[in-house]
């Protein structure tokens, strides 16, 4: 991807986040939590990442999501939570948060429509007011206007009680998440310091939460952390997930998103975490780099998401990769329906080509993984291949 110069304007939109989060710093004594810096850098109103108007999603921007791919997987996903949207009955609601473009929930919307299991709403989470535009503008070109009509934005969780099915694809990657050290035995937190004008990492002894949290993880991988390990740690899961799924009463949580097991994610070898930003379409090392303009990801911690599902009093229904997941919820099915009604030889390559780049060993199809959890619906059909939850 291109490695051309940043224009003026968008230097001038880094420094201006750069500029608030060194008040930000000051105002706190001289360190902010690297949680409350990625937090910023992700999420200041109009500045941040997530917050800002610059592309980011697709080949003009800095990463490609699966739904961008085409509509195999939102079809997919489509299909394996059908069953738990009728279960909830006519008034059942789907809730995804943080849309991106508008394409999964344009695809989505379009196949449920087909197999008859359309939700009474389908309501869509985006804290991003630049986000939410380009979703209804995608939504309107694509959706008859009665389908249109049962779509809303929210700006928080459901205000009411509610059943349906929740789905999450590359959100918990980016939740702003407490870093920590071991030093001497003790567990410190990493903060954002300034070295003039330059932001440097600092460690200060870490709070009671994020202490017992640590060692909750050392008591399960039965060793202490090696002193200089350093890695994330989001032990605000748990009150994260049961406050998005709201007064949920019966339904579903499906979540797709990169990392590890709990004893790999904290594998010795991985002494620095899995800390890493994009831009361009490329891994960036350094987090302090272009910000605003580029994003800030930490993998996914699957066994702390399991415990944050059934704290939350739902039932693991699966976890399995997401290769498994859609060959199993009927990717192959899809791709012949769609192949038929491709205009042409080259139409039918690039559906070939996007069933691959989503189920590719090395790539998406193994370095995603899906999780569902469920109450008194069903959902376990959605995990009968590759199930991965010994590995937890």
């Amino acid at each position: 991807m291109s490695d051309s110069p940043l224009s003026d304007d968008a230097l001038a939109h880094s420094a201006r986040l750069q500029a608030l989060i060194r008040e930000q710093v000051a105002a706190a004594g001289g360190a902010i939590p690297f949680w409350r810096f990625m937090e910023l850098a992700l999420y200041a109103p109009g500045l941040g990442y997530y917050s800002a108007g610059a592309t980011k999603f697709g080949a003009a921007g800095d990463f490609v999501t699966a739904p961008e791919l085409g509509p195999l997987f939102a079809e997919c996903v489509a299909s394996a939570l059908a069953p738990a949207l009728r279960g909830c009955g006519d008034a059942a609601r789907f809730l995804e948060i943080g849309a991106g473009s508008g394409r999964f929930a344009g695809d989505a919307i379009t196949h449920l429509l087909e197999v008859g299991a359309m939700p009474a709403r389908y309501a869509i989470l985006e804290p991003s007011a630049d986000l939410r535009e380009r979703q209804h503008a995608h939504l309107a070109q694509m959706l008859p206007a009665h389908a249109l009509a049962r779509v809303e934005w929210l700006e928080g969780p459901m205000p009411d009680d509610w059943s349906g099915v929740l789905f999450a694809n590359e959100v918990l990657d980016a939740l702003p998440t407490p870093r920590f050290s071991m030093q001497g035995g003790e567990v410190f937190e990493e903060h954002v310091a300034l070295d003039g004008d330059r932001f440097l990492r600092t460690d200060r002894p870490a709070d009671a939460l994020l202490s017992a949290a640590v060692r909750h993880v050392e008591r399960q991988l039965d060793a202490p952390f090696a002193d200089g390990h350093r890695a994330e740690l989001l032990p605000q899961l748990p009150y994260w997930l049961q406050a998005v799924a709201g007064g949920m009463q019966s339904g579903a949580l499906l979540f797709v998103d990169y990392g590890y097991p709990r004893r790999e994610y904290y594998d010795p070898r991985r002494r620095d975490g899995t800390l890493r930003a994009f831009h361009r379409h490329r891994v960036v090392a350094d987090v302090f780099a272009r910000l605003g303009l580029q994003d800030i990801t930490a993998s996914v911690d699957f066994t702390a998401l399991a415990e944050a599902g059934t704290g939350a009093g739902f039932e693991l229904a699966g976890y399995c990769s997401q290769a498994s997941f859609l060959i199993g919820n009927g990717l192959e099915q899809r791709l012949l329906a769609h192949e038929a009604r491709a205009a042409d030889e080259a139409a039918r390559y690039a559906l070939r080509q996007q069933a691959k780049a989503l189920t590719i060993p090395g790539g998406m199809g193994e370095r995603f993984q899906v999780m569902g959890f469920a109450r008194d619906v069903p959902l376990d059909a959605a995990f009968l291949l590759g199930d991965l939850c010994f590995r937890l």
